[in-house]
């Protein structure tokens, strides 16, 4: 499993701090995080060395966001509520310069354009009618990963998150996108926000995963912290 953590408190240096953990990749959210065109920037622009794959949520599927994005340094997207074909192929286009889609080059970026390293485009699939077409979604040329939201996908069902989850049939919701990344070769990747969450995502099948969160990460490293510095000391020693 690719274990990556997901950013949104929106701190600068926490942020670019990440990628030095060990996680495969970081995601940043500037859809529901407080990240923003600015912090984005300022993030990878105190990027040295990649030690992780960088990826930013954007806001939404707008080839100004998804460009933005992509010329601050990201390595790619994940673009939020994408319901067809015809949007993840949008998407796709908004991702990549031409011939092979619209995204625009400026001399104000500061970057090479790579053509042996495209970015990465993930879209969301988050609501039933995308769930629906999922099929022609994953098959969507140029889409490189499905990415999922288990809360908006579980509220559009009717279901409680840990319902969806738990929901290992063959037809499940989860399946079902798990199965479409793999007839179409391509990446199935989820949110988890917590480590009991990732555990159950990576027996579904998808392979990307977003562990924990920051928020999360400072609170587990808070308990463990206090937990060491309650631990008796030694014979001998007093405090």
């Amino acid at each position: 499993m690719h274990a990556g953590v997901w950013a949104s408190l929106g701190g600068v240096r926490l942020t670019a701090a990440l990628e030095g953990l060990g996680f495969d990749w970081v995601g940043i959210d500037a859809q529901h995080g407080h990240h923003d065109d600015r912090s984005i920037r300022d993030i990878l622009s105190l990027r040295r060395e990649p030690r992780a794959t960088v990826l930013v949520r954007v806001a939404a599927n707008d080839p100004t966001m998804i460009g933005r994005a992509l010329d601050a340094g990201a390595d790619g997207v994940i673009v939020p509520l994408v319901g067809s074909p015809e949007e993840a192929a949008a998407a796709v286009a908004a991702a990549h310069h031409p011939p092979r889609g619209t995204r625009s080059w400026g001399p104000l970026a500061g970057y090479e354009i790579d053509l042996a390293r495209p970015p990465m485009c993930a879209v969301m699939v988050e609501t039933a009618d995308a769930l629906e077409q999922v099929a022609g979604i994953a098959a969507t040329p140029g889409v490189d990963m499905i990415f999922v939201g288990p809360f908006d996908l579980s509220l559009a069902l009717g279901l409680e998150v840990n319902e969806l989850i738990a929901d290992t049939s063959e037809r499940s919701p989860l399946r079902r996108v798990v199965a479409a990344c793999s007839e179409a070769g391509i990446v199935a990747g989820a949110f988890a926000g917590a480590p009991e969450r990732a555990v159950h995502l990576r027996e579904h099948g998808f392979d990307w995963v977003a562990v924990d969160t920051d928020s999360g990460l400072l609170a587990l490293g808070a308990a463990s912290a206090m937990l060491a510095s309650a631990a008796p000391l030694p014979p001998g020693h007093s405090r």
